[in-house]
């Protein structure tokens, strides 16, 4: 038998198939099936739309970030002491208006601590200070607007009554002539809530006999 011959014969033939097959010829691999092709096709989109969803999240602050917190309404911090929460409030009744009329009236608004659904004790008598007008309005009677625009102050004493509640005393001389008044402010330290650990202004309160005329609010 020729050499030719030996090399024709299907044995042969079927034996170089698979050897090209196995030196990296594919040609005669079977088609992917429906199942694997689908598989394949599930795995590319969800990869895709991972890279999509991380690409819709900002891996930077906006330029106004810092300008819009330094424009936030000024008021209780967490980081505040019982001390620096009653003289950030003094200050802002000392420039009331600033930058805006009535603007200090509004510090003090967020550092109270009533219930604006009850009537409050925060400055002494029972008042209803659910609305910041009526609140605004007794700081501009003739004895709390000593504290508006005032040009001089002095802390006559401080205690902490309890661990959490903290009182002082502050002489304040007006920017009228002889205008002088004494105020004791009462500072909760909250436990619990939204408020835990914030220091609250309980109350306000004058040395005299503040509302002995009546007081339309």
């Amino acid at each position: 038998m020729s050499l030719c011959s030996s090399l024709s014969s299907p044995q042969t033939l079927s034996l170089f198939s698979k050897t090209k097959q196995f030196n990296g010829d594919y040609s005669h691999r079977p088609p992917a099936t429906s199942s694997s092709s689908s598989s394949s096709s599930s795995s590319s989109s969800s990869l895709g739309f991972r890279f999509r969803a991380s690409a819709d999240v900002p891996d930077f602050l906006s330029e106004d970030w810092l300008e819009s917190r330094r424009k936030r309404p000024f008021g209780p911090r967490l980081s505040f002491s019982a001390e620096e929460a009653v003289q950030c409030q003094v200050d802002a009744l000392k420039y009331n208006d600033q930058p805006r009329q009535d603007y200090g009236i509004e510090v003090m608004y967020r550092f109270a601590g009533f219930d604006p659904f009850e009537r409050s004790t925060y400055f002494g008598p029972f008042f209803d200070l659910g609305q910041f007008e009526r609140f605004r309005r007794i700081f501009h009677h003739s004895t709390y607007r000593v504290m508006l625009g005032h040009k001089e102050r002095k802390i006559l004493s401080s205690l902490f009554v309890e661990e959490n509640r903290f009182k002082q005393r502050i002489w304040i001389r007006g920017s009228r002539p002889e205008e002088e008044e004494i105020f004791q402010f009462t500072m909760v330290q909250r436990v619990g809530g939204s408020w835990d650990g914030y220091w609250l202004t309980e109350s306000l309160l004058n040395d005299g006999d503040a509302f002995a005329g009546g007081l339309a609010y």
